[in-house]
C-alpha cells in the first residue's frame, strides 16, 4: 500500500474556500492578503486562519454550504484520483479550510478520507470561530506520521502535493514531494514542479 495526501485549496480545488466564502460580504480581497501572506510563509498560519474565520461571522451555515458545492475542482483532480488509486494508493485530502467543502469534494473525487476544520455555527449562522484537525503549521506533518504509523506505510510510498506554506509540515516526511503550482517557499522543498494547472501532470511523477 502507499499513501498520497493533496492539499485542497489551490491544489485538488482551484482557488481558496475562504475567498469564495469572503465574496458575500464584500471581503474577497481583504481575507486574500491575508491567505496570499499565508501562503507565501509570511504570516503564522494558525493567526492567518482565524483573523481570516473571524470576518466570515454573521454569514448563514446554508451559504456557506452552497457555495461549498459548487467549488471549481482544478483540472485533472477526478482523474489523478483514479490514477493513483489504480496504482495502489491510498488518496487522502489535508486541508486548512474547512470540511464543508472537503467533504463533498472528496466522495466527488473518490477520496478516501480527509482532514480539515469545522466553522463553528449558533443557530445557522457563523459565530467567527473555528476548530479542527489542521489549525496550525505544523498540523499536516503531524498528521501523515500519524497515517503513516497506523497504515504501516513508510515515507519513501508516499507522495504528497500541495501549493503553499503550510504543506511544508507534510513535505518532511515524503520522499516524493510535489509542488503543484506553487509558491516559491515549497518549490525549495519539493522533489517535482507542476507548474500548469493539470493534475494528471502528476501521473507522470508516479
Amino acid at each position: 500500500m502507499k499513501l498520497a495526501v493533496f492539499d485542497f485549496d489551490s491544489t485538488l480545488m482551484d482557488g481558496e474556500t475562504i475567498d469564495f466564502l469572503a465574496a458575500p460580504l464584500g471581503l474577497e480581497e481583504k481575507v486574500a492578503a491575508i491567505t496570499e501572506m499565508a501562503m507565501e510563509g509570511e504570516l503564522d498560519f494558525f493567526e492567518s486562519l482565524t483573523t481570516r474565520v473571524a470576518l466570515l461571522e454573521g454569514l448563514p451555515k446554508e451559504k456557506v454550504e452552497k457555495i461549498c458545492s459548487e467549488l471549481p475542482m482544478m483540472p485533472g483532480a477526478k482523474e489523478v484520483v483514479a490514477g493513483l488509486k489504480e496504482r495502489g494508493y491510498k488518496v487522502i485530502c489535508f486541508s486548512g479550510g474547512f470540511r464543508t467543502a472537503t467533504t463533498p469534494a472528496s466522495k466527488r473525487l473518490g477520496i478516501d478520507a480527509d482532514f480539515s476544520n469545522i466553522l463553528h455555527d449558533e443557530n445557522g449562522i457563523l459565530t467567527g470561530r473555528v476548530g479542527g484537525d489542521m489549525m496550525f503549521g505544523f498540523s499536516k506533518g503531524d498528521m501523515i506520521v500519524r497515517l503513516q504509523n497506523l497504515l504501516g506505510i513508510s515515507r519513501e510510498n508516499t507522495l504528497v502535493v500541495g501549493d503553499g506554506a503550510n504543506d511544508l509540515s507534510m513535505f518532511e516526511h515524503a520522499d516524493t514531494r510535489v509542488a503543484f503550482c506553487a509558491k516559491p517557499i515549497l518549490k525549495k522543498a519539493a522533489t517535482h514542479c507542476v507548474d500548469i494547472k493539470d493534475l494528471r501532470e502528476i501521473l507522470k511523477i508516479v
